[in-house]
C-alpha cells in the first residue's frame, strides 16, 4: 500500500489547519508543503512561516519540496521551522551533493527531486545519501496538471537501480496523481504519492486519501 502525501498547494487557505487536520485524521502519512519562489517555478507559495505554523497542530511528517533556486541558502531556516523532509531540485543548484549534505547536517531527512526532462544520470551520485527520490511526473510549479504517462518508465528505472544497489530511499512521485494514476506508479516502484486536487479538490476529501491507499492495497 502506498503511502499518501496530500498537498497543501490545493488546500483552503483560510482553513489550512482544518485541512491538515482532517487529513491526517484520514489516514495521510505525510503532508506535503510546496515551496515556490517566482523564480525557478512560475508560482509564489508558502515559506518557513506555514512550516512554523503547522509544526504544532499535525504529528504528520512535514515533507517540504523546495522548488527554489539556490537552496542552499534556506534549508537549516526550513529545518528550524519544523521541516522533517526537506526535498531540493537537482536542476535548482550546482551544488547538489552540498546541499543534500547540509540538509542532513540540519536534522532532517534529504530528499532530491527531478523534472519531468532530468534523466536519472544526474542524480546517480547522490542516490547513497538520499532518504527520498521524488520523480516529478507533471511540469513543476502548478497543480491540477495531467500526469505525464513517460514518467512512469522512469520510475521503474529508479526502482531498478534501488534494488540493484540495494538502497533504501523512499520513492515519491508528485503530479496528476489519482485513484487510476497511482497504481502505474506503485506498480513502477512507488512508495510515496502526493496528491493536491484530487484530494483537496472533492467533496469528500478523507475518502480520496483512502481511494489512493485502496488503489495500491
Amino acid at each position: 500500500m502506498i503511502k499518501v502525501a496530500p498537498s497543501i498547494l490545493s488546500a483552503d487557505f483560510a482553513n489550512l489547519q482544518r485541512d491538515v487536520q482532517m487529513a491526517e485524521k484520514a489516514g495521510a502519512d505525510l503532508l506535503h508543503i510546496d515551496v515556490m519562489d517566482g523564480q525557478f517555478v512560475p508560482n509564489l507559495s508558502f515559506g518557513m512561516s506555514t512550516v512554523a505554523d503547522l509544526r504544532p497542530v499535525t504529528s504528520l511528517t512535514l515533507d517540504c519540496h523546495l522548488m527554489i533556486v539556490e537552496p542552499e541558502r534556506f534549508v537549516e531556516a526550513f529545518a528550524k521551522a519544523g521541516a522533517d523532509l526537506i526535498g531540493v531540485h537537482v536542476e535548482s543548484t550546482k551544488h547538489i551533493y552540498h546541499v543534500l549534505q547540509l540538509i542532513k547536517a540540519a536534522g532532517a531527512k534529504a530528499e532530491v527531486v527531478i523534472n519531468p526532462g532530468t534523466p536519472l544520470d544526474m542524480v546517480s551520485e547522490v542516490l547513497p545519501l538520499v532518504d527520498q527520490v521524488l520523480i516529478m511526473t507533471v511540469n513543476p510549479g502548478f497543480g491540477g496538471q495531467h500526469f505525464l504517462e513517460p514518467m512512469v518508465a522512469k520510475i521503474k528505472a529508479l526502482d531498478a537501480i534501488k534494488r540493484e544497489k540495494g538502497y533504501n530511499f523512499d520513492i515519491e512521485v508528485d503530479g496528476g496523481i489519482n485513484a487510476d494514476t497511482v497504481k502505474a506508479c506503485y506498480a513502477a516502484g512507488a512508495t510515496v504519492a502526493v496528491a493536491g486536487s484530487y484530494v483537496y479538490g472533492s467533496a469528500d476529501p478523507a475518502a480520496r486519501i483512502q481511494d489512493l491507499k485502496v488503489a495500491t492495497n
